[in-house]
């Protein structure tokens, strides 16, 4: 236990309690073969106050009031009358210690208690050089920690990367088993295995090519349309460079929302139309099924149409175009992007 509290790094606050302990050994220390114990102590105690009053009231209150605002004359006049006030607080404290614990009487004036404001100002100035520590060794902590943190996040994304490409294998070998006997049913563990495959590699990245994008979208699509009973029809036009590059998942939205809300499984027929047309410096992406609403039927579409939304946003500021067209008996979303 003793070994890992000294391997870890002090905070702030430690640090700053070990040199105010300095500060009051070595005022007490010094002091101590010239005027004795007692008096030692009163100097001791009241100079190390009177101190850190100066040094906290500047760097906590006066400097960030005042001077980070600009307000230079005022910061300039309270740093006086704080000076003042502290000396002369510090002057009649040391004065009652006296007459109460040493039962020497000195005479309070304000002459004598002035006297003790000098010696402040190079308090003062030694507290603008204490924030400047303090703020390095919290600037230096904070750089610590996200280095730290960065270490974790590639641990953690190196832990994460094992497991799935461990599955990965597994269904390798498991549609290679059923091939034998299944042929279709191995062909849907293969658009499973693409589908994870591609969550893995490929959506973290900020753009992928199209053609993948378009991959993952009918792998998604023919796994959904063996959970419908009747089957779904589904036209899917495209006309674009394969080496154009997208964001990921930026297509999915309106596909998920057409299996969600769109299809109607008791029913024989669903047509579905799809289409993905590049033409000058766009990218075009059109929707269109047959509006359903079921019991099971949530907001969920909506809110992924909002995020949607904003993520475009911050993607292409204003420069895109989202229509949603929900009247008559047609769903039809439309999408526009530039494209290079």
């Amino acid at each position: 236990m003793n070994m890992k509290i000294w391997r870890q790094a002090p905070s702030i606050v430690q640090l700053q309690v070990l040199i105010w302990v300095a500060v009051l050994l070595l005022i007490f220390f010094s002091l101590l073969p010239m005027v004795g114990l007692p008096t030692s102590v009163i100097n001791t105690v009241v100079n190390t106050i009177s101190y850190a009053i100066i040094i906290y009231g500047n760097i906590l209150f006066l400097y960030p009031v005042f001077y980070q605002k600009g307000r230079f004359v005022s910061y300039g006049i309270s740093v006086a009358f704080f000076l003042i006030l502290t000396g002369m607080l510090k002057g009649y404290a040391g004065i009652i210690l006296y007459k109460h614990f040493l039962l020497k009487s000195e005479q309070v004036d304000l002459l004598s208690l002035l006297a003790y404001v000098p010696g402040l100002i190079l308090i003062y100035v030694l507290s603008l050089v204490f924030r400047i520590a303090i703020a390095y060794f919290t600037l230096k902590q904070q750089t610590e920690e996200i280095i730290l943190q960065k270490s974790q996040a590639e641990l953690n994304l190196l832990k994460s990367q094992v497991q799935p490409h461990f599955l990965f294998n597994v269904l390798n070998n498991i549609y290679y088993r059923v091939y034998k006997v299944d042929p279709s049913s191995a062909g849907l563990i293969e658009r499973l295995s693409d589908i994870m495959r591609y969550f893995v590699d490929e959506s973290p990245k900020d753009e992928v090519p199209v053609a993948t994008e378009v991959a993952f979208i009918e792998n998604y699509m023919a796994l959904e349309k063996i959970r419908i009973r009747h089957g779904a029809t589904i036209n899917f036009e495209k006309a674009y460079n394969p080496e154009l590059r997208i964001p990921p998942m930026l297509l999915m939205t309106f596909v998920e929302n057409i299996f969600k809300h769109g299809i109607d499984k008791s029913r024989k027929q669903n047509l579905v139309t799809i289409s993905l047309i590049q033409q000058d410096g766009f990218l075009y992406f059109k929707t269109s099924n047959r509006k359903f609403i079921s019991a099971e039927t949530d907001s969920s579409g909506g809110f992924g149409i909002a995020n949607l939304s904003k993520r475009l946003s911050m993607l292409y500021d204003q420069n895109f175009e989202l229509n949603i067209d929900q009247e008559g008996d047609l769903y039809a979303a439309f999408l526009k992007i530039p494209v290079k």
